[in-house]
Parts: C-alpha cells; structure tokens; sequence
C-alpha cells in the first residue's frame, strides 16, 4: 500500500440517512465495529438548524465524515450558485470533512432545477468549460472537491470523446479527484455497451479517492440506477476488479430508497470488507 492511499483511506462506510439516526448512535460496538466512517448528502444539512444539524454533530462526535452535494451543476450553463457555495462551505467548517464530493453533471438550466443529474457531451469544449468551473469552485472552498461519474442512458452526437478519457482528462486539467460510482459504471457500460474494465483501467489511479457501491433495476435491455436494492453480483464483481486495479480506496454502500433495516446494510459492508480483505492481502 502507498503512502497516499494509506493517508486516504478511511475503511468502509455507509450514507447517513434518517431512518437509521437513533440506532447508530445507541448502537455502540454493534454498529462502530461495521460502519468506519458515513458519507452525508451535503444538501440535507445546510439548513440553519433543527433536528438534521443536531443528529449530524452528535454523530460527527463519533464517526470520520465525507460530504456528498446533488446540486453543484458543475457541467451547467447558468453561473455558478455563490449562495450554494457559501452554504457548502458553512457546512464544511461546521463538521470538517475528510472531502466534499459532487457529480460530473449539469442539473438544471435558466434557475430550474431539474432534481436530475444530466450528462454532459464530452467534447473539448465541455473540458475547457467544466474545469473552469472546478477551479472556481475549488478555489471558492480552498480544498480538491471529488467527481463522480454519473449513470446515463443516452448519448451526444456532440461527443467526440469517451466518457472516461473525458473523465481522466478532466481530473488532470482542473487537478481535482474522482469518486468512482462501480455501479453508475457498470449500469452505463450495459446501456451504451461498453467494457467496463476499459472504464476502470483509464482512470489516473492517484486520483481516485473513493467507490460507490449501490443496486439497480435491470429491465432487460436497459437498467435504471435506482439505488433502492442490495449490490447484485455483477456490481461486486466490478468491485473485485476496481480493488485489484487500485488498492485499497474508501467504499461506501449507497442505498437512497426502499431503506432496508441498519443490519442489512451493515452485512453488506461486511461483504465489501471481506472481498477487501481477499483482493488486497
């Protein structure tokens, strides 16, 4: 193991959601021994107070913390949300968490939001535009902010790139880092028949910080990502190899509806560990 990786890695963790609140933080060594560190939907908190802000101090107390946003548009038109970036930056200082992560996406268009994250084209002119925006933002903050590879289902005649080379090359141009999403991977490889592990293997190692592991709907000739079932085989497969490519990165369960009891996650996260374990020993 790297210097660099062992100075990032947190272990394995899971999204911090409400249903789970109480149990964590009475749960003691039944949940401190699975659950090494929570990844908090950044939006969910940046409120002026009220229950959220109370839980999330009590168990910031306890647990390494990551952010993750859904509303930074960083591949958007309209100019960057000061007030958002302001509010980002409050919850940051507030908490202190290891990184703050968002999606390579646009999510709206003329003050609209679409409650979506949209892909981009990946084209030069996309390059030039979205690391600009990622120096701003990076700046804004005075820290590296992650990107996370969106799931699609369409494609642009614009595009004259793949999505990873853009992905790379991005990276390296706005010197920021990449949380790979293995199942966002595997259901865009499906939808766009691609080989994923050509995904994997294009991305600049030193800069992946962290992996997304979630569920789909497999509809037969596409998949949705839901997030809203346990990781099937397929996902962890891909896991297996982004581990043997990459060593040891900070892995998450990601589950955002249908939320299944705390144990339930808690076993699966075991089962990232112990393939951790396998691959990496």
């Amino acid at each position: 193991m790297d210097t660099m990786t062992q100075e990032h890695f947190l272990g394995y963790g899971l999204g911090l959601r409400t249903d789970h609140y109480e149990e964590i933080l009475s749960g003691g060594p039944a949940v401190e021994n699975h659950v090494d560190w929570f990844e908090i939907i950044s939006e969910n908190y940046m409120v002026p107070g009220g229950k959220p802000l109370y839980y999330l101090d009590r168990i910031a107390e306890r647990y390494p913390l990551v952010m993750h946003g859904v509303s930074l548009s960083i591949g958007g038109t309209d100019p960057l949300d000061l007030d958002y970036l302001r509010d980002l930056k409050k919850l940051a200082d507030r908490i202190d968490p290891h990184w703050i992560s968002d999606h390579l996406c646009w999510t709206g268009q003329g003050g609209h939001n679409l409650h979506d994250l949209m892909p981009l084209p990946y084209s030069e002119d996309a390059l030039d535009h979205v690391a600009a925006r990622i120096n701003q933002v990076q700046d804004f903050l005075g820290r590296r902010i992650l990107l996370e590879n969106v799931s699609s289902y369409l494609t642009y005649k614009k595009s004259d790139m793949t999505e990873w080379e853009f992905l790379a090359e991005l990276a390296n141009r706005a010197d920021c880092l990449i949380l790979l999403d293995i199942n966002n991977i595997f259901v865009s490889a499906f939808n766009h028949e691609f080989d994923p592990i050509d995904y994997l293997k294009a991305m600049p190692a030193d800069r992946v910080r962290q992996f997304h592991l979630a569920g789909h709907q497999n509809n037969g000739d596409y998949i949705v990502d839901t997030h809203d079932q346990d990781v099937p085989g397929d996902v962890w497969n891909l896991y297996r190899k982004a581990l043997e490519l990459f060593g040891p990165v900070s892995t998450m369960i990601e589950r955002d509806d249908n939320i299944p009891p705390l144990a339930d996650l808690l076993a699966e996260l075991d089962m990232a560990r112990a393939i951790g374990a396998e691959v990496l020993s």
